[in-house]
């Protein structure tokens, strides 16, 4: 499984290039292995750390460590989501159990953001969800009953209230939420990496190409050596399914995104200086927009069916004409060369939106598929498995376990067919919010 991102990521470019890199090139056994160096592989192996200080922890990524779709994202930590799938959950019962989690999710990174004093450019400014179409408030009004019976603070806002606090006259109708919180992806993400554990070895840019268990060990073939290990946390996400993991009930999806300089004085001073915001689409296949504490505006408007492993620059050129124009919808005024980078990312996807926490065997374990709300829930899904792992239990994961296990896909070539054709109509209903 060998992953080739872009190098664009504006998120990603923001930091302080890494020199202390170490890539697999022996064979080594262990006490525990988790695979995937995102949030919840870097919080499985936290939390390993402080349980097991005196056992050998390997944590091994195929890129970089946070750098993939963890850093690429749009930096939402949600406490509620609107469509977080393909199928609507209109019980309430279920609805709160996601909001649970969300919250448990919330929690968890603030609590390592204070533990180890992480600037993250944290905000707890809220979101909107927001839409240019006025028949769209019907959606928004029945959204805002069900947060109005769970107790979400939150209210319904109009296009000249829009106008003042997101300095586009786009958006004629949208649901604020209080309780989102706007952060930078990358910073936490790579406070995640610094702050291992020191019994805690990490190796990068080290593929796996197969694994098996043999008696009582799971045995992992990378390019460059092997693997022997007691317990093992596969924590890939959007890459579950490539490695034969729960298959039938998780996908992924590619998206594209792209962010613009910082605005100059006058630019910003032209759309009336408003604070930092995000906008989640009212309609799934809308566009993600972002006002960045320091004046960039990102925007992420196309999901799509496509090879994971790797997206190529003229592709991603393709879909960034497409944020290019989103821009232009919302903010006509601002010059036509103003995006400075656009980059590609995977989520995991289930049918029924929910999230995959399991243990496969009595020592393979796997967390992951977050339909989007990876940020929070990836962190404690992390901590949380660890837990699991050492047969443990806990508040936390009394609660994951009360949500609705994931459903099953149907087989190849149907599923992909399927998630086309239904990606094709939602992008169709959404083409005037892209």
């Amino acid at each position: 499984m060998e992953v080739i991102n872009d190098n664009h990521c504006s998120w990603v470019n923001d930091l302080n290039q890494r020199s202390n890199i170490q890539i697999l090139s022996s064979d080594l056994d262990c006490e525990w292995l988790i695979i995937g160096a995102g949030y919840t592989g870097l919080s499985a192996a936290r939390k390993l750390g402080q349980l097991y200080p005196n056992q050998q922890i390997i944590i091994i990524d195929a890129q970089l460590a946070g750098e993939g779709a963890s850093s690429r994202n749009s930096g939402y930590l949600v406490d509620t989501t609107l469509n977080d799938g393909f199928t609507s959950n209109k019980e309430l019962e279920n609805y709160k159990k996601k909001a649970d989690i969300y919250k448990l999710g919330i929690e968890a990174v603030k609590r390592f953001i204070k533990e180890y004093q992480v600037d993250c450019d944290w905000n707890e400014c809220g979101k909107f969800f927001a839409s240019s179409k006025e028949e769209d408030s019907k959606i928004l009004k029945n959204f805002s009953e069900t947060l109005s019976k769970l107790g979400f603070e939150h209210s319904l806002l109009s296009n000249s209230d829009l106008k003042k606090r997101l300095g586009t006259n786009f958006y004629n109708i949208a649901l604020y939420t209080k309780g989102g919180i706007l952060l930078h992806p990358g910073k936490l993400a790579r406070a995640m990496v610094d702050t291992l554990p020191e019994n805690v070895t990490l190796y990068e840019n080290s593929s796996l190409l197969n694994w098996k268990k043999i008696n009582d060990k799971v045995v992992c073939n990378f390019k460059n050596g092997l693997i022997k290990t007691n317990k093992i946390i596969f924590a890939t996400n959007g890459f579950l399914k490539s490695l034969g993991l729960k298959s039938n009930y998780n996908f992924p999806i590619t998206l594209t995104a792209s962010m613009t300089r910082s605005l100059t004085d006058k630019e910003f001073e032209s759309i009336g200086k408003p604070k930092e915001w995000g906008v989640l689409p009212v309609r799934p296949m809308g566009a993600t927009v972002r006002m960045t504490k320091d004046r960039r505006i990102l925007i992420r408007n196309t999901a799509e069916v496509y090879n994971p492993y790797q997206m190529s620059q003229s592709e991603l050129n393709k879909r960034s004409l497409k944020q290019k124009i989103g821009i232009k919808k919302r903010f006509p005024h601002l010059p036509n060369d103003i995006i400075q980078s656009s980059w590609s990312g995977i989520v995991s996807r289930t049918r029924n939106s929910s999230q995959i926490f399991e243990k496969i065997d009595k020592n393979i374990f796997a967390a992951g598929c977050y339909n989007g709300s990876g940020i929070g829930v990836g962190t404690l899904f992390g901590e949380q498995i660890a837990v699991k792992a050492s047969n443990e239990n806990s508040k936390e994961i009394e609660t994951i376990e009360l949500r609705k296990k994931p459903t099953w896909l149907p087989p190849q070539p149907f599923l992909n067919l399927g998630v086309k054709a239904r990606l094709v109509y939602e992008r169709l209903k959404a083409r005037s919010e892209i």
